[in-house]
């Protein structure tokens, strides 16, 4: 069961936190590079500097474009996500983690709905659905 818990962990720190990577982006007007950067610098306080010249984006897009991208990519996918990852790794056969690892697109849909109100048409819902059908049946013994 913690295996299984841990890579929905996951599953949720990654989908919530690409919501928020998403919002950072738009609100800030910031390049895909950049909010990588920040991802990563935040995660893991390692590349610095590095981004290269399209930092000067940071100037100008205020700081809940950065906080945005901070908590959903630093702290929710790139923090959370990652340990929860590796320790269910640790835990369990990859072919039963993965499958729930990487519904994070799942995770980020439901952000979207309840936090960014925005509307999911059935055919969606039912492929979501059908998508946690399938995962259930890859990843059980």
């Amino acid at each position: 069961m913690k295996p299984f818990l841990l890579a929905l962990c996951t599953a949720a720190a990654w989908g919530v936190g690409g919501y928020f990577e998403k919002k950072g982006l738009h609100a800030g007007n910031l390049s895909p590079q950049v909010g990588a950067f920040l991802r990563t610098g935040v995660a893991l306080v390692v590349l610095g500097l590095a981004g290269g010249p399209e930092l000067r984006q940071l100037a100008s897009a205020g700081p809940r474009s950065l906080l945005a991208i901070g908590i959903g990519g630093g702290i929710a996918a790139g923090g959370l996500g990652i340990l929860c990852f590796y320790a269910a790794l640790r835990l369990a056969p990859i072919q039963q983690v993965m499958p729930i690892a990487f519904t994070a697109p799942l995770f980020g849909a439901l952000a979207a709905v309840v936090l960014g109100r925005e509307g999911i048409s059935a055919r969606t819902a039912a492929g979501m659905l059908l998508t946690l059908v399938g995962i259930a049946l890859i990843s059980s013994r």
